[in-house]
């Protein structure tokens, strides 16, 4: 395992956590942000898995899903 990888996935998962509460919240943020992230993010889960940054992408895919439940909320 590399270094990388573990500073990677240490920020992707307190991104994560930092989005609890907007999850959590009565007011979302614009549909268009979720959607634009959420993608965003899982082209980075793809560059980090090619990479062989498990960790990271891991990490990444559970931010991306977060912002994607945070779009299917803004219904």
């Amino acid at each position: 395992m590399i270094w990388q990888d573990v500073i990677l996935m240490v920020g992707g998962f307190g991104f994560a956590l930092a989005l609890i509460p907007a999850v959590r919240a009565k007011n979302k943020p614009p549909r268009l942000t979720c959607l634009a992230t959420g993608c965003l993010l899982l082209a980075f889960v793809v560059c980090y898995a090619t990479l062989g940054l498990w960790l990271a992408a891991q990490s990444g895919a559970l931010t991306a899903l977060l912002w994607f439940v945070l779009l299917l909320q803004r219904r």
